[in-house]
């Protein structure tokens, strides 16, 4: 029997065609079923929904591709193009290509024509998808345990700032307070140099290798976010509200959503012979990464230096000294959430990179034509590791500080009942008040009223879990 071709003799373009119609499939069911599920919830079909949660747990993305993969794979082999065709953006060199007599003819019996992905390439394209996914989820959970393993080593920040304040009386807090403000300010944006636009930015790209967060920086944005969320309750505990959060992110990062996917498609289309792609594409992560935490460093001397300029007014400044204010305009686009998607990106093709590398050194071997030449390799596997070493024991916990500095909390400041509740509670009302608008006029202005609060309500839960 003839030997089928293997990726390693197969078009990047078939490659990335198939995969972006497999894809485009397994992401229009799963958003049918978002659907379908939100139409449920809205009926009040609790039953249903609950049933149709189990479907989604059990057919997730990566089981319902690895599942149109093993359907299709009879169809896609037997379809047939011209072998002139098929030769075209090849990953290894043409002379290195199998005779077309060893390229399974028997699917296409027409003279010259050769199937357009054999059986033998499926089953390694589904081996490869099946690696990207176990990497990226294998390095998305290394980086949450060791960035969350320090940031839980400012726990004893957070304890002994609650015991200063159960320790001390108002004119002592205030006092500790504007002291505490007043060294981060000068830590920050004492220099008067570092008020340029180039010093600050320079300063935040470095401090980004060494002493990410200090204490008086933690003090400081502590301070802020409950001055502005949660004035009433000085001791919140705002260590813990922000590793709930980052453990609410983390079941965004360890996902490959559809933009994931569709780099996914450009890489496999782009990995031709002598273009060097994965080499170019491993400087990526890197860069993105560096960009990234300068940014979010340059948003703690941003925050210092407004505090230094005196943005509050006269009367804060006597009792309390400088405040932080925490403001989306910080942010890219005025966006705190462009920053978890530019990390879970980094994450996902860093893991591509290192999947990649694995997946071909097991499947071909380490001499296979496919496999770049030692000095474009090595680069590429140090890159990979920096960056996830750099993510995990300094972006990462800069993330999780910086991204509490916007105008709106998140979720996680409730625990899952309560916002469960406060949904539910939004939801009865305006459910009511439409019944009682039918029967009366007079009732009507009324649950006009109440409609547009429960509406409102649900707005601001809307932006918090967006958040």
């Amino acid at each position: 029997m003839p030997e089928e071709a293997t990726l390693e003799h197969t078009p990047t373009w078939v490659v990335a065609a198939i995969c972006t119609v497999i894809v485009a499939i397994s992401l229009a069911v799963e958003r049918l079923l978002h659907y379908l599920g939100k139409f449920l919830k809205h009926k009040g079909q609790n039953a249903l929904f609950s049933a149709l949660q189990k479907i989604k747990e059990e057919l997730m993305l990566l089981g319902f591709i690895s599942l149109l993969l093993t359907v299709s794979q009879g169809l896609i082999s037997n379809i047939c193009v011209p072998k002139m065709v098929s030769s075209r953006m090849l990953p290894c060199k043409e002379e290195a290509i199998k005779p077309s007599n060893a390229v399974g003819n028997e699917s296409c019996p027409k003279e010259g024509e050769v199937p357009l992905l054999s059986l033998e390439a499926l089953h390694q394209l589904h081996i490869f998808i099946f690696v990207l996914a176990v990497v990226h989820v294998v390095f998305c959970a290394t980086t949450m345990v060791l960035g969350g393993a320090k940031i839980k080593r400012w726990k004893h920040w957070e304890v002994a700032i609650q015991n200063e304040i159960a320790n001390s009386r108002g004119t002592e807090t205030n006092l500790m307070h504007r002291e505490h403000h007043t060294m981060f300010v000068q830590n920050r944006a004492g220099n008067f140099w570092r008020r340029a636009a180039v010093v600050s930015w320079t300063i935040a790209f470095l401090k980004q290798f060494y002493s990410s967060v200090s204490k008086s920086d933690y003090r400081a944005l502590r301070a802020g976010f409950i001055m502005k969320h949660c004035r009433s309750n000085p001791k919140f505990d705002f260590h813990k509200y922000m590793m709930r959060t980052l453990e609410d992110d983390f079941k965004k990062v360890v996902g490959i959503s559809w933009y994931l996917w569709l780099f996914v498609v450009i890489f496999l289309l782009l990995n031709v012979d002598g273009w060097h792609t994965y080499f170019w594409l491993s400087f990526l992560p890197l860069i993105l990464l560096l960009i990234v935490g300068a940014k979010l460093e340059h948003i703690i001397t941003k925050i210092a230096q407004d505090a230094a300029e005196g943005i509050i007014n006269e009367r804060e400044r006597v009792q309390e000294g400088p405040h932080v204010r925490p403001s989306d305009d910080h942010f890219w686009f005025g966006k705190p959430g462009i920053v978890l998607y530019l990390i879970h990106f980094i994450l996902f093709q860093n893991s591509f990179e290192i999947a990649f590398f694995f997946w071909i050194w097991t499947t071909y071997g380490f001499d296979s034509c496919i496999m770049e030449s030692v000095p474009y390799l090595i680069p590429r596997l140090v890159m990979g590791v920096l960056t996830q070493v750099l993510c995990s024991y300094s972006t990462l916990p800069l993330y999780a500080l910086v991204t509490q500095m916007g105008d709106m909390f998140k979720k996680s400041i409730f625990d899952e009942h309560t916002t469960e509740s406060l949904h539910g509670w939004a939801r009865g009302i305006k459910k009511k008040t439409k019944m009682r608008s039918q029967s009366s006029s007079l009732l009507g202005l009324t649950s006009q009223r109440k409609e547009s609060f429960s509406s409102g309500l649900e707005i601001q839960l809307a932006r918090m879990e967006s958040a």
